[in-house]
């Protein structure tokens, strides 16, 4: 089976998604693009080669013109919402990047319309397709060392360099916590099998920052099976960067388990027992990794009916805990999260 979709937004991101995840991908078939500056489409109908035909300004007029069964959404934050509506209006499986709303009552509107019209709605959480954090979190259920008493979590990127005046990065709301934290607050559901009950949050701009909005930040974040994660995370450090999923530092009852994952760095998972040598944990091989092991879900939710794994359903939990992040800076107080129950 051939999954048909359209792919609305082909910006950097979109053009990179069209060119590396979706051509690559033989269980689908991409039968139109659009985006809605035409200067933009124009040059990604170039670099791509596109057919004119089927490349439009209006995802109305798409959707008017072509047969498909799903939509893959990589536009802009803004534009997530719109076309995700309109998407399932149209009965349509939607698969979207992160964040995939820009507030909490805009995302539960999406997955309530979800619900209603019997379609998929995932949201592309592509760190979570990876060997190194899919052992962690085996580890952790199989309790291995024992429950996960603390969590350090350290995330550095020295993204500093471009000019001011074209470097969009620099200019989008909370770089840190919304554009790349996010992907760190979805691990941590993921590898601790627990949810976030509160956050304390707090983020800065350092006087050599190009950024607008603060691209650094500290956490402490409590979990509801008694985790406490220790989060720092940055855009403008000086110190070795680490690799995009950042380095774990797991503390268990009999040891640590230590991992890390998606760089430049070998990913690695490290169990260190109380008073015996570090082991490293072998690492599957997967067929399908980053984006393409969240299309790859992605069709197979379509196929077998099953909700996916980072459904917007469950993905109301990550964007949750990133709203509460942003809400704890922006107050300088520690901020309650919705329990799942609460946002169903």
């Amino acid at each position: 089976m051939t999954i048909r979709i359209i792919q609305v937004g082909l910006g950097g991101w979109g053009q990179n998604w069209a060119a590396n995840v979706v051509s690559h991908y033989k269980g689908v078939e991409p039968v139109a693009w659009v985006e809605i500056d035409a200067e933009t489409l124009q040059r990604a109908q170039q670099r791509l080669n596109l057919p004119e035909e089927r490349c439009f300004t209006s995802f109305e007029a798409a959707l008017e013109t072509v047969e498909t069964d799903a939509v893959l959404i990589t536009a802009s934050l803004g534009g997530h919402v719109p076309s995700a509506l309109m998407a399932l209006q149209a009965d349509k499986h939607v698969l979207m990047e992160k964040p995939f709303a820009p507030s909490l009552q805009e995302a539960l509107q999406v997955v309530e319309l979800a619900r209603q019209r019997g379609r998929v709605l995932m949201i592309s959480q592509n760190y979570r397709y990876y060997p190194a954090p899919r052992v962690a979190a085996e580890l952790v259920r199989d309790n291995e060392l024992g429950p996960v008493g603390v969590v350090n979590l350290d995330f550095r990127k020295y993204s500093n360099k471009a000019p001011v005046e074209n470097h969009r990065h620099y200019h989008i709301w909370h770089p840190l916590l919304v554009d790349m934290a996010i992907h760190h607050f979805d691990l941590m559901r993921m590898i601790l099998g627990q949810e976030p009950r509160q956050i304390t949050c707090q983020t800065y701009n350092p006087p050599w920052s190009k950024f607008v909005e603060p691209p650094a930040a500290t956490a402490t974040i409590l979990f509801d099976g008694g985790t406490v994660v220790s989060y720092r995370g940055s855009w403008v450090s000086p110190g070795t960067p680490t690799n995009w999923a950042g380095e774990w530092n797991m503390e268990c009852e009999r040891g640590e388990i230590v991992w890390t994952s998606r760089g430049e760095q070998p990913e690695k998972v490290l169990l260190r027992p109380l008073d015996k040598r570090t082991r490293s944990v072998e690492l599957p091989t997967l067929e399908y990794t980053d984006r393409s092991g969240s299309l790859d879900a992605f069709v197979r939710a379509i196929e077998t009916g099953e909700e996916p794994e980072t459904s917007g359903r469950d993905n109301l939990k990550t964007i949750a805990l990133m709203f509460a992040a942003v809400a704890s800076a922006n107050a300088g107080q520690p901020v309650d999260i919705p329990s799942p129950e609460g946002l169903s």
